[in-house]
């Protein structure tokens, strides 16, 4: 079962972003027989129309309930601030993947992957040391293969 693996990288070598920091992802597919090439990467969404923030506890406003989160602030994982894409339009972007591999994903964003039956890898290692892994992983469990064997 071929299927794509998306990498939230700065220099293609090393898993160096987080989730909602990451300004594009590369993507990678993946044969048959686990090997895996490069196809090219997607750029996340833009910020959103309009420009300016949102007033802070106003429907709709960033981190939760308590309103904005100042512009570039980590908002446990959900992104940048008000006027940055939320994390539905980044798993939007992402929604053919079978995987997600960053250096940190957050809570509410493994939920929206989850919804949308993709898995999310928190890693500290090389892109290729990654891949090889969570391949082995997924043949593993589409052959039926305990993990032990291969």
């Amino acid at each position: 079962m071929a299927y794509k693996i998306a990498v939230a990288s700065s220099d293609g070598k090393q898993v160096d972003l987080h989730f909602g920091g990451a300004a594009f992802f590369h993507i990678y597919d993946v044969a048959d027989d686990g090997s895996f090439t490069a196809a090219g990467r997607r750029s996340c969404p833009p910020a959103e129309a309009g420009g300016s923030p949102a007033t802070p506890g106003s429907a709709g406003s960033g981190c939760g309930a308590g309103g904005c989160a100042p512009a570039g602030a980590a908002c446990g994982g959900q992104g940048g601030g008000c006027g940055a894409a939320g994390p539905s339009a980044r798993v939007e972007l992402l929604a053919d993947v079978r995987a997600v591999v960053a250096a940190k994903i957050g809570f509410n964003v493994t939920k929206q992957l989850e919804k949308k039956a993709i898995s999310g890898f928190d890693v500290d290692c090389t892109v290729q040391e990654a891949l090889t892994k969570i391949t082995k992983y997924f043949y593993s469990v589409d052959n039926h293969v305990p993990l032990a064997r291969r």
